[in-house]
């Protein structure tokens, strides 16, 4: 029997100047334990001037993480949050029963140029709690657990995995870990976790007797025992959990148990594009958003 479940190969985005490589949801499968979307930001390099301008859009029903490698972004939302996602840190943001957000570059990197990697991720809320109050927690990079498995480098960005807890708290069981892995090392999955992906960010590791190159996930055949092992110097990232029991519908930037909800969302939104407010809050500082989609 194959190791390997799935495999999954990043498709190239335009987000209005830079790309990101999308690799859930997939047409096949939304979900690889709690996680709905996964992109991959980069690498990319602003000129002096430039930087990214993702204006006031609504979430429903998800956390979102974005954990960078390198550059920053400037996060804002109707919570009154306004600070800088750095490298290393985490920066979980429930959006529950609706929170509105932008993300932008700090004037200071867009005057002098900066570069931007990183990968961003969402995480389905259990249907209990979809419509939990909105909430964000800043966890800066030194709260996180690092430590060691063999010659594995391991950075333990939310959940548990390897006897190790993050302080980042969830609301399923979940793992979310940044490997680097030296040429050669190996490392076991973890096994306590139903569903299991491995995503390639640099270098190259094999599974299975398979090889998966940058972009690629492998999403893991749930209880086997699994050992990734680096052809070259990689960076990786793993990430599951358990399964979710309900299906999830995903529109836009709006998940949910439930099409309904959906669908109210988007009368929501609609309505704050239209210059009501009071439905979801406006974001502090900032006048622009994003139209709802047409599709």
């Amino acid at each position: 029997m194959t190791l390997i479940l799935d495999r999954i190969s990043g498709r190239a985005r335009d987000l209005g100047g830079f790309s990101v490589k999308r690799v859930l949801p997939i047409a096949h499968r939304k979900l690889v334990g709690p996680f709905i979307f996964f992109d991959e930001m980069g690498p990319a390099t602003f000129a002096p001037g430039t930087g990214m301008d993702v204006r006031p859009h609504p979430h429903i029903g998800l956390a979102t993480v974005t954990y960078l490698f390198d550059g920053r972004i400037r996060h804002r939302d109707s919570l009154g949050n306004d600070l800088n996602i750095t490298p290393g840190a985490v920066n979980w943001m429930t959006a529950g029963r609706g929170i509105v957000h932008s993300e932008r570059t700090d004037a200071e990197d867009r005057a002098r140029g900066f570069s931007m990697h990183g990968i961003q991720s969402w995480v389905a809320l259990p249907a209990a709690d979809e419509e939990v109050e909105p909430a964000f927690v800043h966890h800066p990079a030194e709260t996180l657990p690092v430590f060691r498995v063999g010659e594995v480098a391991l950075n333990l960005i939310a959940g548990h995995a390897y006897g190790h807890v993050s302080p980042v708290a969830v609301r399923s069981p979940t793992f979310y870990l940044a490997a680097e892995f030296p040429a050669g090392a190996s490392l076991p999955m973890p096994d306590e976790h139903e569903e299991r992906g491995v995503y390639v960010v640099t270098g190259e590791v094999e599974i299975d007797g398979e090889r998966f190159p940058p972009g690629d996930l492998a999403v893991l055949q749930p209880g086997a025992a699994v050992v990734v092992r680096a052809v070259v110097a990689s960076r990786v990232m793993l990430l599951g959990g358990a399964r979710l029991p309900e299906p999830r519908e995903i529109w836009w930037n709006l998940v949910s148990t439930r099409p309904a909800r959906i669908e109210q969302a988007r009368q929501d939104w609609l309505a704050y594009c239209e210059g009501d407010r009071s439905r979801m809050g406006p974001v502090p500082g900032e006048h622009e958003f994003i139209p709802l989609p047409k599709v």
